[in-house]
């Protein structure tokens, strides 16, 4: 099919698969990334700084220097076309910033409730499951939330490292626009379906949002 002749019926895989790849890799940035901002945030070390600006600092590298060697690997792995590539990507992307997100939140738990669990005989796990998540609850929605716009909206890496069975909306948008000019209708009406997930999932967590972003603001 010619791009610009693609109809809005097409949709629902680009959908499935951007649903997929951001849903996954936004689980993933949280369960890796909470251990890593709890450690950083309850139980510093003296290199604390040092490793936080390493995972900052991998966000200074632009997208196209990591092109080419994602690509071999990718081709090296059989995973070009492939929903996992994707997700394996975006959560690489998105863990530094979800790291350093968390670990602000965390840093308004007072160390004494820390105290008292493990007082009480609190393993790790419970003190993840049982303060933690409660307590940062807002923070979680917000960091959840602003990892899965980044990779719902991601265009470089999707138009890159697939062709049709992985590919995700924006590469379905892309398809409006070809040599005979935008298809300003049909853009329109996608563009405003492939919004609809984020501006939903926004709209449901938004009290929680809220206080995940004012979360500290406030001493």
């Amino acid at each position: 099919m010619r791009s610009g002749d693609t109809p809005l019926g097409d949709f629902p895989p680009f959908f499935i698969n951007s649903a997929i790849a951001s849903i996954v890799s936004t689980f993933l940035v949280l369960a890796l990334g909470l251990p890593a901002a709890y450690a950083l945030a309850i139980r510093p070390v003296k290199r604390t700084q040092d490793v936080l600006f390493f995972f900052i600092s991998t966000r200074f590298l632009p997208f196209a220097a990591s092109l080419v060697p994602l690509y071999l690997l990718a081709r090296d792995l059989s995973l070009l076309d492939n929903i996992l590539a994707l997700i394996l990507i975006y959560t690489t992307i998105n863990l530094p910033l979800g790291v350093w997100l968390l670990r602000s939140f965390l840093l308004e738990i007072p160390h004494d409730l820390f105290e008292a669990a493990r007082v009480d005989g609190a393993a790790f796990r419970h003190e993840i499951l049982r303060i933690v998540v409660p307590l940062i609850a807002p923070g979680l929605a917000a960091t959840s939330l602003i990892c899965l716009i980044f990779s719902w909206n991601e265009f470089f890496y999707a138009v890159n490292f697939t062709s049709s069975t992985a590919a995700t909306a924006p590469i379905f948008l892309v398809s409006f626009i070809s040599g005979r000019g935008l298809f300003y209708a049909k853009l329109a009406a996608a563009a405003t379906l492939a919004s609809l997930p984020v501006l939903l999932a926004g709209w449901i967590a938004q009290k929680q949002l809220i206080r995940g972003l004012t979360m500290g603001a406030v001493k």
